[in-house]
């Protein structure tokens, strides 16, 4: 069903305002997620005309524009992307680990997203490993699946890496499974130790190596001193990293990452109201507790477009990435080495056939089952009006 307000209504009322305004500022993927938003589900892309098999009612389904930073798009690609990776869980208990970039960091980030992103991911995934591994925790190879996010409750710019980590991992010689503690992975306070030596350590070699740009108030750190003094209080300051109790089951691991690994800045029923220049919407105050968490905010239009578009990432860039047990090519050998130490059933080589699933809503007339009968280019509309339900039949046959 569609939200009352969508960022798509926002991006079509306030996008050519925004875009001339901000000439030479916005990059090409920016401008192209923007007017694939626009055009999403609109005369142009094209479409098909859908009528119920039962009735004939008739209704006109334009396409969606498939970029990842669509919130009406984002669905299927979780649903497609869950299917996939259901096979890959274990019998085990999962933990949810986050990973957070300081805000002296995450500032620098903001002007290096391909560079900062990719190392803030290369930093996490390595923190887990090595302490994992360390006998004197769990001593063992684990896997990871870790998701970048780039945003905070209000859009603002705040990255940060959630990872799905399962309870355990393969002992060193692969002749074991080795069990966590039920309510206890790793400890958060050395993970967060590691992984502020680790990325700040490369993040010197980056700005050494001249691979850093800064721009705006961060510009005087092109010069050395001041960049030093720059990362001076993060070097002492406690990197935290949260470390969630472990999920219920498998089905919970699933339902978690429905919701987390094709999220984008804001959803469209977070979205209240929108009056052509101001927009109201929802979010959460994580400082508070319970209901005061709930809160609303106005902000301009273009000052909504700016915070979603922080929140593009660089063309071709994985938000989406596994390491150790999860990782690559050698997935299927160490997932089936690990069902072989938990002694549980192996995963049958060839999925069985089914039949592909319907994602078509049911016709809102009778409930009957609604099939494809025209479909209709760019910028174009139907053809034919409607037609009676025997030549739907005739159609289908």
């Amino acid at each position: 069903m569609r939200a009352d307000h969508e960022v798509a209504d926002i991006f079509r009322a306030a996008g050519a305002t925004y875009r001339t305004a901000h000439a030479g500022h916005l990059s090409l993927t920016q401008l192209k997620v923007m007017t694939a938003i626009e055009n999403c589900r609109t005369a142009a892309l094209g479409g098909h005309v859908e009528a119920c098999e039962d009735c004939g009612h008739w209704r006109i389904a334009y396409n969606s524009c498939r970029n990842r930073h669509c919130p009406k798009c984002q669905g299927a690609a979780a649903r497609t992307w869950l299917a996939e990776r259901e096979a890959d869980l274990l019998p085990v208990g999962y933990f949810h680990v986050v990973f957070t970039l300081p805000a002296q960091i995450a500032a620098i980030a903001f002007h290096n997203k391909a560079l900062l992103y990719d190392l803030l991911f290369r930093a996490a995934s390595e923190t887990m490993l090595t302490i994992a591994a360390d006998p004197r925790h769990l001593g063992a190879r684990i896997g990871i699946t870790a998701v970048l996010h780039t945003w905070g409750a209000s859009m603002t710019h705040h990255p940060h890496v959630h990872m799905i980590v399962p309870g355990g991992g393969i002992a060193p010689g692969g002749e074991r499974w080795i069990s966590s503690r039920p309510a206890f992975l790793l400890p958060v306070r050395v993970l967060g130790k590691l992984f502020r030596r680790l990325f700040l350590t490369r993040l010197t070699q980056f700005y050494d190596t001249g691979k850093l740009a800064f721009f705006g108030p961060l510009a005087s750190l092109s010069e050395r001193r001041a960049f030093l003094r720059h990362l001076a209080p993060v070097r002492k300051k406690r990197w935290v990293v949260y470390a969630k109790p472990p999920f219920a089951g498998p089905e919970a691991v699933l339902a978690y990452l429905s919701r987390y690994t094709h999220r984008v800045a804001i959803s469209n029923r977070r979205i209240l109201a929108f009056n052509g220049s101001d927009v109201t919407l929802r979010y959460k105050d994580y400082r508070k507790d319970g209901a005061d968490r709930e809160r609303i905010m106005t902000i301009p239009a273009d000052e909504f477009i700016r915070r979603f578009l922080t929140h593009v990432l660089p063309r071709g860039f994985h938000r989406i990435r596994h390491y150790g047990l999860l990782a690559g090519s050698s997935r299927k050998a160490s997932l089936a080495l690990a069902r072989d130490l938990l002694h549980v059933a192996p995963e049958p080589e060839e999925p069985s056939a089914q039949e592909p699933v319907d994602l078509r809503p049911p016709c809102p007339c009778c409930g009957g089952h609604m099939i494809i009968i025209e479909t209709f280019e760019r910028w174009r509309q139907p053809r034919a009006p409607p037609v009676p339900a025997l030549l739907i039949r005739e159609h289908a046959s």
